[in-house]
């Protein structure tokens, strides 16, 4: 029932892990959209809220490396099973708990270990050990894509759920929809034991002690904690900033985010092809560039409902493209065998990102009333991260040629 006679075929993978990807992070995409309305329903400042989403994504990127663990020696079905039932509670558990405390650690244990288990770090393992090494770059855009798309589609139903039902029994809806979808497509997801995988025999302790000794394993590391913080600080904060700045519209700030969701589908997809074309250290860092500069030229212009949309383009083409050429390196440096959880551990450094951006953000505006200084960091450390990336070596290392 558990362990399959023969690996999945790369289309049942891509599909199924797509539809798991779509639900994880198009429901994590939208949760900026309940920062006021849960806000207001408890007297909570937006510290509060904030920082249950940063600890949300600390706990994602803290039990990542773990989830990935066990995804490569379990399996990746039994790992997305978990994540399904923990994701699905933690919505519950934002929708009926009131005490601060309580709202912050439960949000982060359960929608933390759901996401863990449910998202791109927990079936990257997967899905390098089935495609071949020539389409591998390809299939990591496509899983990208996936993400977006589900941030496209949801984003308004999401809202149009809080409108229409309340806050509260959104989380209901959205909960049940995840345990209905990702449930059935993670026994799609069944494969050999892990005796069966391709690489080096490694045991888990030395492919971690080798790869946190390598250089470019930690500039990738470095990279991966600048996107986060970006990244979710934009998507959190954006719907509460436009307010701010008299865009009183929520659906400016919907369809802002939407866009983010459609046009990184196309990123994902390109960035994952050309990546197995070109130097992918060298689109990294034309990516981490190319956000500095967009973040800049928006804070420049005049803030109106379309220059919102062209700065959500923009940064929709450069979202989630860093992760098919991150995953891409990770398997082509150190093989497929224990690639979720070395995806796991470069996440955990994405994921401290996330928490300082998000809580930073609700911090420095509890304390100035603007998210100036918090657009400024953003935009020095695009700047660091292009930087960074650039030296990455990405040769298969010499044990990998001698095998």
């Amino acid at each position: 029932m558990f362990v399959a006679d023969r690996a999945p075929s790369l289309k049942t993978v891509l599909l199924a892990t797509g539809v798991v990807l779509t639900m994880a992070m198009g429901v994590r995409h939208g949760f900026g959209f309940w920062m006021q309305p849960i806000s207001q329903a408890h007297g909570w400042t937006r510290e509060t809220y904030s920082l249950a989403q940063a600890m949300q994504n600390l706990m994602w990127g803290a039990i990542g490396p773990f989830a990935g663990m066990a995804a490569d020696r379990f399996g990746t079905m039994r790992v997305v099973l978990v994540g399904a039932v923990s994701y699905a509670a933690g919505l519950f558990w934002m929708a009926l708990v009131k005490d601060p405390t309580l709202f912050v650690l439960g949000t982060g244990l359960f929608v933390g270990l759901g996401l863990a288990c449910t998202a791109f770090g927990a079936v990257s393992g997967i899905i390098g050990r089935v495609a071949p090494a020539e389409k591998r770059s390809w299939a990591f855009g496509i899983s990208g894509a996936a993400g977006s798309l589900g941030q496209f589609m949801l984003m308004p139903i999401e809202q149009q759920l809080i409108s229409a039902v309340g806050w509260q029994n959104a989380f209901y809806i959205l909960g049940a929809l995840l345990v209905a979808l990702m449930v059935p497509m993670a026994f799609y997801l069944r494969e050999p034991a892990v005796t069966h995988a391709h690489g080096p025999q490694q045991s888990i302790r030395e492919a971690a002690t080798e790869a946190l000794g390598n250089r470019s394993f930690l500039l990738l590391v470095a990279g991966y904690f600048v996107c986060g913080f970006q990244l979710v600080f934009i998507g959190v904060h954006m719907p509460a900033y436009l307010k701010d700045k008299g865009i009183a519209n929520p659906g400016v700030a919907v369809m802002a985010l939407a866009l983010i969701g459609l046009f990184n589908i196309f990123g994902s997809y390109y960035a994952g092809k050309l990546g197995g074309r070109l130097p992918k250290r060298y689109l990294l860092s034309a990516i981490y560039f190319a956000r500095a500069l967009a973040i800049t030229l928006f804070l420049l212009a005049p803030l109106m409902p379309i220059t919102v949309y062209l700065f959500a383009a923009a940064m929709g083409v450069l979202w989630l493209s860093t992760v098919p050429l991150t995953n891409g390196i990770i398997a082509g440096v150190f093989g497929v065998k224990h690639m979720s959880m070395l995806a796991g551990i470069v996440f955990f450094s994405h994921q401290l990102g996330s928490f300082l951006g998000v809580w930073l953000g609700g911090y420095l505006y509890a304390l100035q009333g603007n998210y100036d200084v918090v657009w400024g960091i953003t935009i020095g450390l695009g700047v660091m991260a292009g930087l960074v990336n650039l030296p990455i070596n990405e040769r298969p290392l010499a044990r990998m040629q001698a095998a």
